[in-house]
């Protein structure tokens, strides 16, 4: 996995989400500022950015042991904070619910519930690398229309995870989350989610069912760390620091 470590402090790992995300929504945003008080490790998933192109282990399961796998790496021991994006957040959520005492705080993301059938992957399947551009909010299509070697590779990226990984199929076929299981993460959780998201009745969900949870929205939609990325970050600051 390609990792980056920045700061000193109490640990936050970021995790980004599926098909379009990177470490670099983090890096440019929200993990500079938080690095000023904690150890903030960013890492892209298997498949992502510049982490190896795994052909299958798409599963919550398998990313999940990843998550656990790279903690163990760094040597980290003590509670860390999770904030995670999309299947991002969905990955934290196992890890905590798999490791309750390894959680110290949860930041949850427009995270999509049930997994499999959220809007955002219900647009991509059967949709070319360039059209699944068009799902990214408009500023960042105007940033990707020059084109140049970073969306090049955005673009090879996608196209090995649609057609020649299981992603979409992995998570297709994720099972949900019954609220008895959801129940069980007992660690503080903020739920940040965009405005106009079509992730919000699962956030609706979940304010009901976690044990401590608050809900915040901030401007846009499912693209929090990119439409809105002031706003997250200080409501990130907020809850990591309170």
């Amino acid at each position: 996995m390609n990792v980056v470590s920045m700061g000193q402090g109490p640990p936050v790992v970021m995790i980004h989400g599926l098909l379009l995300g990177s470490l670099a929504q983090w890096y440019f945003t929200a993990a500079p500022v938080l690095a000023k008080r904690h150890r903030v490790l960013l890492y892209d998933l298997r498949g992502h950015g510049r982490s190896h192109r795994a052909r299958s282990g798409y599963d919550l399961a398998t990313l999940q042991g990843d998550l656990a796998a790279l903690l163990a790496m760094e040597g980290i021991e003590e509670p860390v904070d999770l904030v995670g994006h999309s299947y991002g957040g969905l990955i934290a959520l196992h890890h905590a619910l798999r490791h309750p005492e390894g959680v110290r705080r949860l930041a949850l993301l427009d995270v999509p519930l049930p997994p499999g059938r959220a809007e955002v992957f219900d647009d991509a399947l059967g949709r070319s690398p360039d059209a699944l551009l068009e799902l990214l909010p408009e500023r960042v299509r105007a940033d990707v229309a020059r084109g140049g070697r970073r969306v090049r590779r955005l673009l090879e990226g996608l196209r090995f995870l649609t057609q020649d990984s299981t992603l979409l199929s992995d998570v297709r076929a994720e099972p949900d989350l019954d609220d008895d299981a959801l129940a069980q993460v007992g660690c503080p959780t903020l739920l940040l989610y965009g405005e106009t998201s079509g992730c919000l009745p699962g956030a609706e969900r979940l304010v009901r069912v976690l044990p401590d949870a608050r809900l915040r929205t901030v401007p846009g939609g499912h693209f929090v760390p990119v439409e809105a990325p002031r706003a997250m970050t200080a409501h990130l600051e907020e809850f990591l620091d309170g």
